[in-house]
């Protein structure tokens, strides 16, 4: 993973971050960075439910889980962080 690649990754998961943020609204002391490893652990976790709902790629594809996926692994992300709080 180059940098530009790292950069693109925290930018996506900002927009993701942001936007479960956004369907979930309640008080969450979340700054910009925490936000943005939301929606980047959110993709992973999103990747995860892919690969357990589709299975795994082929051999050699990169298939990235893709933004809706990774909106629904950072709100279970979300969900599960307030659970945890409380």
């Amino acid at each position: 993973m180059g940098f530009m690649d790292l950069i693109g990754a925290l930018v996506i998961g900002l927009m993701v971050g942001l936007i479960a943020r956004f369907l979930l609204p309640g008080r969450d002391p979340m700054g910009c960075v925490a936000t943005s490893l939301l929606g980047v652990a959110g993709g992973f976790v999103g990747g995860l439910i892919s690969r357990f709902i589709w299975g795994t790629p082929a051999p050699g594809l990169h298939v990235h889980p893709g933004f809706l996926i990774s909106l629904a692994g950072a709100i279970v992300l979300l969900i599960l962080a307030r659970m945890v709080r409380r």
